[in-house]
């Protein structure tokens, strides 16, 4: 307080910035403090109405705040954010991508990487060449205008779609086409968006880019600050994980993990000038996988990803608010016209590279993308988050901005909406909700014997310290010890009578289990129990065995495993095993 009246009656300016700065403070946690509460009474609407996806609540509320900005005269308080490229870029757009990132399965994304590749980056590049090429003509934008708007808005968040594939229990396969697809070309887009900024801002002729040496330069840039993103995203998740490993204290391991989320991209954007989206991105490929798998107890797990989940919950209200903010209703109306065109383009964009792309991926590639599969990506395609986060970033001077603006926000309120909502009808028509009554029971028994196991660690726990008296705690144990024994008889009679379902618990099952045993080999010539040699042979062999369960094959199932053990060969040299034995084993 003696800092605040210290020299106030004074006539020089001392006392002015202390103030200031204080009201500049106070004017923007006003302007947060409502976009808070809309993202509490947007959970609570969720919750209580159930089947409703919350982007499009965010959607409606973002409308809702448009249509107050344009009949109220006054500034409203959350007009004071003052919103710049740096700040969408640096803290915003991170933990949006690292959280997709991080709750991606990199397994299950390595399996279909050829098909998401082709969709992601060569078919994300084909459908902003297209819509900029054909935009030039129908929007009446210069053409590095028009390309930039297509890299903004074709970018896809299929948030609320896989929501609903879960609850539909639609194959696995196609969550993941559509899942790793946005995963990816949210990281190429961006990249691609970048570029192109730069280039309008830099006044760079649009003649130049259609040249040869201009395509050439173009595509280079992009590999290269990809390729920088890459390495600096593996590089620091793998440091981030080598702290974790060694770990176990749940707050720390948070704040570890968003270190890694704001660090790797404030790394390679600012200090090595690559891209941060896709160091971003990687770390959280790999500290989501890698990471979870090895180094977080399942309690951090939990608390780790239930963080992300919030914090990208609050990202994205800040978005569909501020497009709201800075894009009142009467704006919207004006450009209707507009809106209307780009909606249709940019369906059209997509459906002729999904559909391209996948006719000539299904030539080289097994298995082939069915296509009720290429009709729900197309459709299935929403443009949400990123779209409205570049656009909020872009620079008032030089460009379209409220055209842009409009347009993002009116291909958005579609997606979201029309394409959003009518999936449900479009997977039913099509046949592609699967999930059978015995998978459903499956998931429940094994939920319920979960939630067993975890409540007779907790009374060992409580008896263990002296927490429960004794009689209390024998109560509890015989009374869930005898659930959990009902719970593995119908799980296992369950799994004998559904063979297709119990083979694909086994394969998920060995595939943690060889993963395991990688990781220990790993360790152990990291600590120098084995030799180098040792290793890269015992690794070959797990590396074997998990090429051939992720072909569909077992390994503890067959009666012969298809080759020779290392140690096998090496123990019977020794006079260990006899030729008898090793069959019996085998």
């Amino acid at each position: 307080m003696e800092f605040f009246i210290e020299y106030a009656n004074t006539t020089s300016g001392i006392l002015l910035t202390p103030l200031a700065a204080q009201s500049a403070l106070v004017d923007i946690l006003s302007g947060l403090l409502p976009i808070f509460i809309i993202a509490a009474f947007v959970g609570i609407f969720v919750a209580k109405v159930g089947r409703f996806p919350y982007t499009i609540a965010l959607l409606i509320a973002g409308f809702g705040v448009s249509i107050v900005i344009s009949v109220v005269d006054r500034p409203l308080i959350i007009e004071k954010i003052s919103l710049s490229h740096d700040l969408i870029l640096f803290v915003l757009l991170p933990p949006l991508l690292f959280e997709g990132a991080a709750t991606t399965e990199f397994e299950r994304l390595r399996q279909n990487l050829r098909p998401v590749l082709a969709l992601a980056v060569v078919g994300l590049l084909l459908s902003i060449t297209l819509l900029g090429i054909v935009g030039q003509e129908v929007f009446g934008f210069p053409l590095l205008v028009s390309l930039l708007f297509a890299s903004m808005v074709l970018p896809t968040d299929p948030v609320s779609v896989l929501a609903l594939f879960e609850e539909l229990g639609a194959p696995e396969r196609l969550s993941v086409l559509v899942e790793g697809e946005s995963l990816l070309n949210d990281g190429v887009g961006v990249v691609v968006f970048s570029a192109f900024l730069l280039y309008v801002n830099n006044g760079t002729p649009a003649g130049d880019l259609f040249t040869i040496g201009g395509l050439s330069r173009l595509l280079v840039d992009i590999a290269v600050v990809s390729l920088g993103g890459l390495i600096v995203g593996f590089v620091a998740g793998y440091v981030i994980y080598s702290v974790m490993i060694n770990l176990d204290e749940q707050m720390t391991e948070i704040v570890l993990t968003f270190i890694l989320a704001y660090g790797s991209f404030l790394v390679a954007e600012h200090y090595l000038h690559v891209s941060g989206v896709i160091a971003t991105v990687v770390a959280g490929l790999f500290i989501g996988n890698r990471g979870a798998e090895y180094a977080m107890s399942p309690q951090t797990k939990i608390s780790i990803f239930n963080s992300l989940e919030t914090v990208a919950f609050l990202v994205n209200t800040f978005l569909f608010i501020m497009i709201g903010v800075v894009t009142p209703v009467n704006q919207l109306i004006e450009h209707a016209g507009l809106i209307l065109l780009a909606i249709p383009l940019v369906l059209a964009a997509r459906a002729i590279t999904v559909y391209g792309l996948t006719t000539f991926v299904n030539r080289v590639n097994e298995p082939t993308i069915s296509r009720s599969y290429q009709h729900v990506i197309v459709w299935g395609g929403l443009h949400a988050s990123i779209p409205i986060a570049l656009v909020l970033g872009l620079p008032a001077e030089g460009l379209p901005i409220e055209q842009l603006r409009a347009m993002v926000f009116g291909v958005a309120a579609f997606s979201l909406v029309v394409q959003g909502l009518t999936m449900e009808s479009l997977l039913d028509y099509l046949g592609i909700g699967t999930r059978s009554t015995g998978r459903e029971l499956y998931e429940l028994l094994v939920g319920r014997a979960r939630a067993v196991e975890s409540a007779l660690n907790a009374a060992d726990r409580l008896d263990q310290g002296g927490d429960i008296p004794s009689s209390v705690y024998n109560d509890f144990t015989t009374e869930y010890e005898q659930e959990k024994e009902t719970l593995d008889e119908a799980i296992s009679q369950l799994l004998q009578e559904q063979p297709e379902l119990r083979h694909e618990q086994r394969l998920a099952g060995e595939r943690r289990v060889l993963q395991w045993e990688k990781s220990a080999l790993i360790d152990a010539n990291r600590r120098g129990v084995i030799s180098n040699s040792v290793s890269e042979r015992l690794l070959e062999e797990v590396d074997l065995k998990l090429d051939r369960v992720r072909d569909g094959e077992s390994t503890v199932d067959s009666e012969i495993e298809g080759y020779e053990e290392f140690w096998r060969s090496k123990a019977t040299e020794f006079g260990l095993l006899d030729s008898e034995t090793e069959r019996d084993d085998t």
